[in-house]
């Protein structure tokens, strides 16, 4: 298959969080592979520092920040490392996330908190220091990752799926505040991307997979490749018209 590359992302400085392993490490290397200039943020210092080794082999190596997107000082602090190394940020991706499964009789008050930090809470604080960022370059585009978990009910992870729900509320919200100053701002709802965690916890063999895939109107296995050449269009001008919306890349899962 040929894939669309986008000649405005080349040198536009990308800044992603959780982009060390799966869904996010394609979204890191979508972005390298189109010409842009890359930080990204995580707690997995290896695995961190493996991508943007091996990433410096096929463009410009991608600025790898170790940090916790919880600790939200760390977080701004990586924003603002981002500037002073790469320039202005014209894209943000706010990926970081935890799908924990967890039971409703076990879910404590620190269980909860620490939920909606990892998979809410970032989105707006990233958001809000890339917005003056952005201000200044004259426009931007933000994307969201939330999930399909929300919307069809997800009893095996009800408070990652109220992050999730509130992600895009949040999309929209900020997709009007920040719409006058030329800056967008979307989501994507992956569906069961099969990553090596997801395959390592909770799809542990072949069959378990391919169940899945059979679930979905489009029966292969869903990739966090898929995921990132969408974060791609919604970053490129090509989608420059295209603000506080969702798109859902689930092979027709829900």
């Amino acid at each position: 298959m040929n894939f669309a590359t986008y000649p405005s992302l080349k040198g536009r400085v990308v800044f992603v969080s959780g982009g060390a392993t799966g869904i996010g490490a394609d979204i890191v290397s979508a972005f390298v592979r189109n010409g842009s200039r890359v930080a990204f943020i995580d707690v997995q210092r290896d695995a961190g520092e493996a991508l943007a080794r091996a990433l410096g082999e096929v463009g410009e190596a991608p600025l790898f920040i170790e940090g916790d997107v919880t600790d939200i000082p760390a977080l701004l602090a990586a924003i603002e490392r981002t500037r002073d190394r790469l320039g202005l940020i014209g894209v943000l991706v706010n990926n970081a996330a935890n799908d924990v499964r967890h039971e409703v009789e076990d879910v404590t008050v620190e269980f909860w908190d620490q939920s909606q930090a990892v998979n809410l809470r970032h989105h707006f604080f990233a958001a809000q220091a890339a917005y003056l960022q952005m201000k200044a370059l004259g426009g931007g585009s933000i994307v969201n990752l939330s999930s399909i978990a929300w919307r069809f009910g997800a009893g095996e992870m009800p408070v990652y799926a109220t992050a999730k729900a509130g992600v895009v509320g949040l999309t929209r919200a900020l997709a009007r505040a920040f719409g006058p100053h030329n800056i967008r701002v979307n989501a994507i709802e992956p569906g069961a991307v099969m990553t090596e965690r997801q395959r390592a916890l909770w799809y542990k063999t072949h069959d378990s997979v391919d169940a899945m895939a059979q679930r979905q109107l489009i029966r292969a296995t869903l990739s966090g490749e898929e995921i990132a050449r969408a974060a791609l269009f919604l970053a490129a001008d090509d989608s420059r018209m295209i603000t506080k919306q969702t798109l859902t890349v689930d092979a027709g899962l829900r």
